[in-house]
């Protein structure tokens, strides 16, 4: 489904300032995995979101998805097949625009887009897909996301990321800017999207008790390289104390922010 072969990125290659982001990075997922990523600051999480979605050029490697090589498919492009959520909740959606504006874009992913009238067809869809998260918004879809709470701006753009379902979902720490009631609020609709589409996912995190429980696979980072991957019996047995003990076994990173509870 997803494979990275080789994936190293280098930046201000050839200056004083030249630093390896990624080095080497082998990784292979089938459809339907939900991978959690931890790894202290620096370690390459982001980059290497930023890597699958070409938001950065690799300097060696490559990105195949679905039977795909996208190595050479510019950001917009590979944004028909991935959908990316971020730590903060004011990206991914367009503040000045309704919800049924913005599920509206969401709809047409891979499409021309075109704002056209809404029929009743398309409001009882909208309806529908945003009663999913239990926050009331099915009610305020002429409402201005720009006036949402942050927990409901990041549903939504949750939503919006999965609307057509992508090939790939990538969350970038997308709970870390929430109080952890909305925090676990949004992790929950999250699970429930990925395993209602199937949807190959991949979370960054920086809460050891999140890592564990969401998903079936955890990786761990540092300096650019996937230094241990957790899966099957070893990860369904292990708990929060051992995952940390061998993070921190790993990384040698005592200081860095890791997380029991939000």
């Amino acid at each position: 489904m997803l494979e990275l072969k080789n994936i190293t990125v280098t930046f201000n290659q050839g200056t004083v300032n030249e630093k390896v982001a990624l080095s080497h990075v082998d990784l292979y997922l089938e459809k339907g995995d939900f991978v959690t990523i931890i790894g202290s600051n620096g370690a390459g999480k982001s980059t290497l979101f930023q890597a699958i979605s070409g938001a950065v050029e690799v300097s060696e490697g490559q990105v195949i998805l679905n039977h795909i090589d996208m190595t050479d498919y510019p950001e917009y492009q590979r944004s028909k097949y991935i959908g990316r959520l971020f730590q903060d909740p004011l990206k991914g959606t367009a503040p000045s625009m309704t919800i049924e504006e913005n599920l509206s874009l969401a709809s047409q992913r891979g499409k021309h887009f075109r704002l056209t009238l809404f029929s009743h067809k398309h409001r009882q869809e909208f309806q529908k897909a945003l009663k999913q998260l239990d926050l009331g918004l099915e009610d305020r879809l002429e409402t201005k996301v720009g006036t949402l709470s942050g927990g409901q701006r990041q549903a939504l753009t949750l939503l919006m990321a999965t609307y057509v379902t992508p090939e790939l979902l990538l969350l970038d720490e997308h709970t870390a800017a929430l109080d952890p009631k909305t925090a676990h609020k949004v992790l929950e609709i999250s699970s429930q999207l990925i395993d209602e589409h199937h949807i190959t996912t991949l979370m960054i995190t920086h809460n050891m008790e999140d890592a564990l429980k969401y998903g079936n696979k955890t990786i761990i980072m540092k300096d650019g390289h996937i230094i241990a991957l957790i899966e099957g019996e070893q990860r369904k047995n292990m708990t929060v104390e051992e995952l940390i003990h061998l993070y921190s076994s790993s990384t040698q990173d005592y200081n860095d922010r890791i997380l029991l509870k939000q």
